[in-house]
């Protein structure tokens, strides 16, 4: 385990069921000594189950205690392109909670927040819907936030194969512009066109993925891995970069998004030339030192 420095307090909200990479963030989370884990909301389709696994995931940390919350289940305007929660098959097996109420999340975002203005880190890996709507609801919330880092569009063409688009992004565009317009004072991106360099086959993911929180992991990458080969880290990168900022390299502007385009919705234009750069995001990232700093904080 590396070693202790001041504890940052993070609320994590996610749409854990879908890709696995949720669920080897939350695992790294848990892991993390440095990090206090103030509570977890879900967000897109089947909140509640989504909830449930992150609670199967808690359990097996030895954390019953962390609140979770589940969100929102549809995005702001447009149609839901994430209606399920297919890793909720592995909810038999795993000890966990059944009974979350719906739609608490962003009344308890807000109240955890409003408690503790100016020391919270809200890190936030799916659509954003939840924060959009924590965002419009309370104008307030984002300067009594410290720091808001998000896994979150595509900054640079640096990468073949990387198109314009990123799901979280384009899951709810509306939320996602509310977010980049709303007056937080230290906004951290990292975009999909770092993260697809964070990437493991899935031999290597089943033999690293083992004991402890991380059998649950792999019982739900199971189900991921009958459509996909390997596992792309990029939740994991984005919560990493929290306690490891140097992974990154980043650069400072102003991102926009697109509403205007039905086609296009939901792309991020960065500008690095602006005059008001209230932006950071990451624009490269070191994948072997991310792997040496994931698996000595989770083991594996």
């Amino acid at each position: 385990m590396e070693s202790s420095e001041a504890k940052v307090p993070v609320l994590f909200d996610t749409d854990i069921g879908s890709d696995i990479d949720d669920a080897v963030c939350l695992a790294y989370l848990l892991k993390q000594e440095r990090c206090e884990l103030l509570g977890i909301t879900t967000v897109t389709g089947e909140p509640e189950k989504r909830a449930q696994l992150a609670s199967a995931i808690c359990m097996a940390a030895g954390r019953p205690d962390i609140p979770i919350h589940a969100g929102a289940a549809e995005p702001i305007l447009v149609p839901q392109k994430q209606k399920h929660a297919p890793q909720a098959e592995v909810l038999p097996r795993w000890p966990h909670r059944d009974a979350f109420p719906p739609n608490t999340a962003v009344e308890f975002m807000r109240s955890v927040i409003r408690s503790r203005p100016g020391e919270v880190t809200l890190l936030a890996v799916g659509p954003l819907t939840n924060v959009g709507l924590l965002f419009a609801v309370d104008r307030e919330v984002p300067r009594l936030l410290k720091r808001v880092v998000l896994m979150c569009g595509v900054f640079t063409n640096r990468l073949a194969g990387v198109g314009p688009l990123e799901w979280n992004a384009m899951g709810d565009p509306h939320a996602t512009a509310v977010v980049f317009n709303a007056p937080v004072a230290d906004l951290t991106s990292v975009g999909l066109d770092v993260t697809v360099r964070c990437t493991m086959p899935a031999d290597e993911c089943r033999r690293r993925l083992r004991g402890g929180v991380l059998d649950v992991v792999a019982d739900m990458a199971d189900v991921w891995f009958r459509g996909a080969r390997h596992i792309t880290f990029h939740d994991p990168l984005a919560g990493a970069v929290i306690f490891k900022p140097d992974l990154c390299e980043y650069q400072s502007g102003r991102v926009e998004v697109e509403l205007q385009s039905a086609r296009l919705m939901g792309m991020t234009h960065f500008d690095p030339n602006g005059e008001k750069a209230p932006h950071k995001v990451a624009l490269e990232v070191n994948p072997e030192a991310f792997f040496e700093h994931y698996f000595a904080v989770v083991g594996g």
